[in-house]
């Protein structure tokens, strides 16, 4: 009967069961609906979202120079010389929420208002839902806009997505362009760390495929930078993808064909390497999935190359086939289509039946013009399809050999494979482990019901530089393959798998890395659909091992770690001061994770020069916020909280400003090149902008709400008096604090009572219990699953450090030399 009436309680739908969230409200408790998740790619998806707006302007013919800066909070600037957002009244959303609403306000605070559902603003568009800066906004901590437009620059801040004031209009500017800054908020992210490699790479593919747009990266946290600018676009984005590669002809291969407001431009270059190196774009998006662009090029190759070939009497017994032909080119493909029709929300695939036609017909009779005037380059790549022929019949055989092989020795398994006792595959696991004594570790820690161990004997073949019928008659090769059981290469039967996992289990140290690399590439071009379907993993063992008395867990990294300890430490803690404030509670966990946002940021003004102690002295006596500007002009200078305040003192000391605005570290130099003013009379001033006083102001706003102000932060001179200032008490345990800096570190340490911490260094140094403790055991393991991209990059990584030139390899390691840790020697 009770489960009746609670089955109708639940059933009651009220009208008080519905809620109508604000954009806002939305994007923050669904961000992932938006950027795909809150780990590594969505933080950086931020990036790209505003990166994305700069070179849409750049596609229209707009821009020339981006900037992207990671400032020394985690914050990040991009700054471009584009129109400028328009800075004007909007009517219809000043109508709509009975207030004067800027267009930059609209842009940064609303959903689906943008520049990009019609073709007036822009031919082209990566981004077409009309959410990206809005989004950033929207999941930052805080965000700040400025504008270079009509002669003036023009500034809103935001805090979590909503706006601190009106758009300002402020001092007098040449300049013309957008500068956006946000600090993603750590109330979403699971990390606020980006990562130099990431957006890097991310950068250069940009400037590879909008030639003569010259972006310029900038990492104030470790003082890295570049610069990417490609006059000759995508053709020297081939010639970088090849640089590790001896060449078949030595020019590369450039046709552009513009059809029906389609534009359509391929670069293509072929190697003696021995698979196809393909990167397709569209608007500027990776299109890893192909699409009619793709499938229309293919098209076009296969017959156009045929065609020559049966013209000049080249192919023998045996034609090649289009993968034939595809063998050791590096191509990119990158189109501008106005209306792109993408197949999910992840863009990676084209869906437009037009374009499939328009690329085949139009690069078919390119290419077919390049090989008449061209002879000796269309020769040899005919030979180079006529040998992939032969050595695709030649790994065909082998293939053959390998079945026969199998059916022939009954379950085929090889001898060293210690074989799991369940036969549900999904349940299965295979791991594939380095030598025989981690085997034995293994073996020993194994779920023998669910789990089979195979050791790998030394470093498999290089299946990068090996042809596949080499690569097939290799031992350990084979082994996998019969172990696995779904196939290789065209003959992949993923219904033949033997194990739902297969898990890559390698050393930490260099041999592991190597190993783990191998078997990814051989992953990657002999088993795709393996790596495609999702079933290859690796191993990954957690950073530490905690003990307490009533269990074990692991934990993964040293952020993760921190983070764990002052949430225990906070369990039951409470902090007094000597005037009857008690905090404890929510307010405790308040209180902590804002010291924890504000953590970083303070040592980054402290690595500035500028003490947080002196800088509290010039807070504001109404609000208690710091100034976020520094202007220095001849001996003197001035800190000032606000941009508005900024241009006001300019203007009230008869100041210009000297040059681009700076912000951090930038220094002081004469020789920096001046900006034409209009009264060369005028004192020049330099402005400053220290990012990461925004990050300080934003929690000491909600320590206020505590009853706390910057003072707090601040250790207080010793009077004589010995009573301490604050007290955490947890249970019978004291400790005495100067300031609130010091709560972090003493909660830390509560959190820390009564555990062992142990820190490993790699699986080497594990005896089986603690193998199956930490790696092998499914309520504490850790896993990575791979993906193609992951895939990829091993094989690409492979073209640099296998390659046949030196060169880019003596480039890599000088570039990464100072990145190792930990030396085999």
């Amino acid at each position: 009967m009770s489960d009746e009436r609670q089955f109708e309680a639940k059933s009651e739908y009220n009208p008080d069961d519905l809620e109508h969230l604000s954009d806002v409200e939305h994007v923050r408790q669904r961000p992932s609906m938006y950027i795909g998740d809150t780990a590594n790619l969505g933080l950086h998806h931020l990036v790209y979202e505003v990166v994305d707006n700069s070179i849409d302007e750049a596609m229209a013919g707009f821009s020339k120079h981006i900037t992207v800066q990671v400032n020394t909070d985690g914050s990040v600037t991009v700054d471009d010389d584009g129109r400028g957002i328009p800075v004007g009244r909007h009517e219809q959303l000043s109508e709509q929420m009975g207030r004067d609403v800027s267009t930059v306000e609209g842009v940064m605070t609303v959903l689906k208002f943008g520049g990009k559902f019609s073709k007036g603003s822009y031919q082209t568009s990566g981004g077409l839902h009309g959410v990206g800066v809005t989004v950033v906004n929207f999941l930052s901590q805080w965000a700040e806009v400025e504008v270079y437009r009509e002669g003036h620059v023009w500034q809103q801040s935001y805090e979590r997505g909503v706006p601190e004031g009106p758009i300002h209009k402020g001092a007098k500017t040449t300049k013309i362009g957008t500068k956006t800054t946000f600090k993603p908020d750590a109330q979403i992210f699971e990390t606020t760390k980006f990562n130099y490699d990431t957006l890097s790479k991310r950068l250069q593919e940009l400037a590879f495929l909008n030639a003569g747009v010259r972006i310029k990266f900038h990492d104030e946290r470790n003082g890295e930078g570049e610069e990417f600018c490609y006059e000759r676009g995508i053709v020297e984005f081939i010639e970088h993808l090849n640089r590790a590669s001896e060449v078949l002809h030595s020019d590369v291969i450039h046709i552009e064909v513009d059809q029906d407001g389609v534009g359509v431009e391929i670069a293509l270059q072929y190697t003696n390497d021995l698979t196809e190196n393909l990167h397709a774009y569209v608007n500027n998006i990776h299109t890893t999935e192909g699409g009619t662009h793709v499938s229309g090029f293919r098209s076009g190759l296969t017959r156009t190359l045929n065609n020559y070939g049966k013209k000049n009497k080249m192919f023998g017994n045996l034609t090649p086939t289009g993968e034939d032909f595809r063998e050791g080119l590096t191509i990119v493909i990158s189109l501008r289509v106005p209306e792109p029709k993408f197949e999910g929300q992840t863009k990676t695939k084209l869906g437009n039946s037009e374009v499939e036609g328009i690329v085949n017909s139009g690069f078919g009779e390119a290419l077919s013009k390049y090989f008449e005037e061209n002879p000796r380059s269309a020769k040899a790549i005919i030979r180079k399809g006529s040998q992939a022929a032969e050595a695709r019949e030649a790994a065909r055989k082998a293939r053959e050999l390998v079945r026969r092989k199998t059916s022939l020795s009954g379950a085929g398994l090889p001898g060293k494979l210690r074989d799991c006792i369940s036969k549900e595959r999904d349940k299965c696991e295979l791991y594939l482990v380095e030598g025989d004594s981690a085997g034995g570790s293994a073996e020993g820690g194994r779920l023998k019901q669910y789990q089979a161990i195979l050791p790998l004997r030394g470093k498999i073949i290089n299946a990068y530089k090996s042809r596949e019928d080499k690569v097939l008659a290799n031992e350990e090769v084979q082994s996998m393959i019969y172990a696995i059981r779904c196939g290789i290469g065209a003959d992949q039967d993923l219904n033949k798998l033997r194990y739902g996992k297969i898990i890559i289990m390698t050393d930490a140290d260099v041999d592991g890395s190597h190993i783990r690399t191998l078997l990814l590439c051989f992953f990657y071009r002999q088993m795709f659909q393996l790596v495609a379907a999702g079933h290859v993993y690796l191993a990954r063992p957690p950073l530490f091992r905690v003990k307490s008395k009533k269990h074990t867990y692991y934990v993964q990294s040293e952020e993760e770690m921190r983070s764990q300890l002052l949430k225990k430490g906070m369990d039951g803690c409470a902090l007094e001061d000597g005037n009857g404030l008690l905090i404890e509670g929510d307010q405790m966990a308040s209180m902590c994770n804002n010291l924890a946002s504000m953590e970083e940021a303070i040592l980054a003004l402290e690595k500035h020069g500028v003490s947080l102690k002196a800088h509290a002295e010039r807070a504001a006596l109404e609000t208690g916020r710091l100034p976020v500007f520094h202007v220095v002009y001849g001996n003197k200078d001035a800190w000032l909280l606000t941009r508005q305040a900024v241009d006001d003192f300019l203007e009230a000391n008869d100041l210009i400003e000297d040059g681009s605005r700076s912000s951090d570290s930038d220094d002081l130099d004469d020789d920096d090149e001046q900006t034409p003013t209009e009264d060369d009379s005028l004192m020049r001033a330099r402005v400053l902008e220290l990012h990461e006083v925004k990050t300080i102001n934003t929690g000491l706003k909600e320590l206020a709400e505590l009853g706390f102000d910057v003072n707090a932060l601040i250790p207080e001179e010793r009077t004589g008096i010995e009573d301490p200032r604050y007290v955490l008490r947890r249970g019978e345990n004291s400790t005495s604090l100067h300031d609130l800096r010091g709560a972090l570190v003493a909660i830390r340490a509560l959190g820390e009572k009564g555990l062992t911490v142990t820190r490993f260094k790699g699986l080497g140094e594990m005896n089986a219990e603690e193998l199956r403790e930490t790696t092998l055991d499914p309520e504490n393991r850790t896993m990575i699953q791979v993906t193609m991209a992951d895939a990829g990059a091993a094989d690409d990584m492979f073209r640099v450090l296998m390659g046949d030139k030196v060169e880019p390899r003596r480039e890599f390691i000088e570039k990464h030399a100072l990145d190792v840790r930990n030396l085999d020697v």
